[in-house]
């Protein structure tokens, strides 16, 4: 079982936020989020985040270890592990973080990784992988700090909205 009390992170910043499992009932404050988001925070995502796109994550809610973290009671991040379901996957997850603009650079990534990281490993989890836009800098070396490696290099495997090919690089850490 995924347990995890609510806790109170200091920012760099002198700002508390609170970080606690998703909820179902978070769908909403996470499209607001999201549909709050700058065009340079979701650069080297995969946006739209739509209502529909929201749905299909929580359609999967069993296989997720998910957190939020809220300032002022709304959600200002997202970070979750997709547990893989088929057997052959065992153990085996894929991380995906997302911060509010407000929040790059004041160590809430970092924190939020760790703490969905240490309850992977509470669930026996034994590999955590994610794919990263190489050019997304304070992306990778959040991974880089929080134990990730990179595995390979997919050229050209992610088209930006600056009309060019982006290389993308895959990453991961062993739990065990």
């Amino acid at each position: 079982m995924r347990c995890m009390e609510e806790q109170t992170a200091a920012l760099k910043d002198g700002r508390e936020v609170k970080i606690r499992l998703v909820a179902v009932e978070d769908k909403e404050q996470l499209l607001a989020m999201f549909s709050s988001m700058s065009e340079s925070a979701v650069r080297w995502g995969m946006p739209p985040y739509t209502r529909d796109r929201i749905e299909r994550w929580f359609a999967a809610f069993k296989d997720m270890i998910g957190l939020v973290a809220l300032h002022s009671d709304r959600i200002v991040g997202w970070c979750s592990i997709y547990m893989q379901p088929h057997p052959r996957r065992k153990g085996i997850g894929e991380l995906g973080i997302y911060l509010h603009q407000d929040f790059h650079g004041v160590g809430l990534g970092t924190t939020m990784t760790d703490l969905v990281l240490e309850l992977a490993k509470q669930q026996s989890m034994h590999r955590i992988y994610l794919e990263v836009v190489e050019d997304n800098k304070p992306a990778v070396r959040l991974y880089v700090r929080s134990g990730f490696s990179a595995e390979g290099r997919l050229r050209d495997a992610y088209f930006g909205d600056d009309d060019q090919y982006h290389n993308t690089i895959i990453m991961a850490k062993l739990l065990k």
